[in-house]
């Protein structure tokens, strides 16, 4: 692992695979989760993932009308 970022609280390290390792300075304990996510976030290195619009719903009356129409 190659070592990215260093701040005042975290290490950030890139692995071989492309993904990143977060580690506390205080406890040397690795960071998983939200809490790293948030922290790559803050620092820049990944994006916050696209929102899908949701779709729209088909509705029983909806459906109902087309039968009676067929």
């Amino acid at each position: 692992m190659e070592q990215v970022k260093k701040t005042d609280t975290h290490r950030i390290y890139k692995k071989r695979s492309g993904r990143h390792a977060v580690q506390d300075m205080k406890t040397k304990k690795w960071v998983n989760g939200d809490d790293k996510a948030a922290i790559l976030l803050a620092e820049g290195l990944i994006e916050a993932p696209k929102t899908k619009a949701p779709e729209p719903e088909a509705t029983e009356a909806s459906a109902g009308d087309a039968e009676a129409e067929g």
